[in-house]
Parts: structure tokens; sequence; C-alpha cells
């Protein structure tokens, strides 16, 4: 798992005898040196741990998540944003819903715990992937409100700066965008006050 902090299938190969005995062929004539030669090469065609790992749940520490940070973990080779909102951010949800494609997010893009206006199962905490619903680019933080290159009336949120689709900090994806839904919402579940798990919830639904 790589994890960063922002301010502001395997498969199986089979030999057949005849390729066997070459095998055994070659190392009986070429000795330990062959052998050795081989190890490597067979090692690499097994699964690495990091694929082993690609659909697993990943746990994550947030207890030193200040408000207004955010961090990105990877979960099944996708970046998934934890963003701990200011009230501030909160409070910006509720002023964007009449600029929005989806503000009620009826499109199945959460699970049904987060279907709500935070898009979330703590009010405070955003966990989304940061995957752009367009053509699958990752959006940047587009954090202040105001930005001159987003307009006066821009909440504050995120930018996919390779088509422009913008969404709010629930994720909601802005109107007449080329993203046709709201960002992802995983599977998730809070362990501890400061400790969540990423692809799995109470059902064991990943």
């Amino acid at each position: 798992m790589s994890e960063c902090l922002c301010h502001g299938e395997s498969f199986t190969t089979c030999a057949s005898p005849t390729r066997r005995q070459w095998m055994i062929a070659t190392v009986g004539a070429s000795g330990a040196l062959s052998l050795a030669a081989i190890v490597p090469f067979v090692s690499s065609l097994m699964p690495s741990e990091r694929a082993k790992a690609a659909g697993a749940p990943v746990e994550v520490d947030i207890g030193k998540l200040a408000p207004g940070d955010m961090m990105v973990v990877e979960w099944r080779g996708k970046p998934v944003w934890i963003l701990n909102r200011t009230p501030e951010m909160l409070a910006t949800l509720k002023k964007a819903e009449p600029m929005l494609a989806d503000p009620a997010s009826d499109k199945p893009q959460q699970p049904g715990y987060a279907t709500n206006e935070t898009r979330s199962r703590r009010p405070e905490i955003l966990v989304a992937v940061g995957i752009c619903t367009h053509l699958g680019c990752s959006p940047s933080a587009a954090f202040t409100p105001g930005d001159a290159a987003l307009g006066a009336d821009w909440p504050g949120g995120f930018l996919c700066p390779c088509h422009g689709s913008t969404f709010d900090f629930a994720g909601r994806v802005f109107k007449n965008k080329p993203a046709p839904s709201n960002l992802e919402i995983p599977p998730h579940q809070y362990l501890t006050d400061t400790r969540l798990i990423i692809g799995r919830d109470e059902l064991d639904k990943a």
C-alpha cells in the first residue's frame, strides 16, 4: 500500500513431460550455475505480493489526519482519497446542490450508507475513489473557493485537469461536465474512531 499526505489474477504455468525432461537434462549438464540462472526466471512467473494483495481490503490509520488535510491510499490499484473536511467545506455542500448533476446521489456510485448529503459514514470524513468517471483520469485538489481559474462562484472541491470535470467536497459532479456521474464511494467501515478499513463493510461486501 502506498500512502501520501496532501495539504491545502494470477496465472499457472504447466510444463509437458518432454519439456520437463529437457530441463532436467540441461540442469544435469550445466550444473549448479544453470540452476541458479533458472530460479530467478521461474520466480518471475509467480504472482507478486503486490498482485496478491491487489484485491484485499486496506486498513488505514486516520488519527493524525488534521481538518482540511487529505491522504491517499491504494486499493485495488486505485487511489482512494480520505479527506477530513472542515466545517467550512461541509457548509459548501448544500450551497452547491443547484449546480450539481446528481445532488441526491441517485446513481448507484456509493453504498446505501453513503447515499446522503455528505456521501459518507461520518460527516467530516470523505472516502472516495479518486478517479474521474469520464475517462479515468485522476482529479486534483481545488480546495480554494473562488479560484480564479474556476470562477468566483466556485465553492471548492476537485478538478479533473484533463477535460475539466469538477466535483464538490462530497465527490458529486457539477452540471454540464464530461464526467457522467459522481465519484465512486468504496465499501468501508470504521474499526475504531481513528482506524477504518477500505474494501469491506459490515456485510463483508468488497
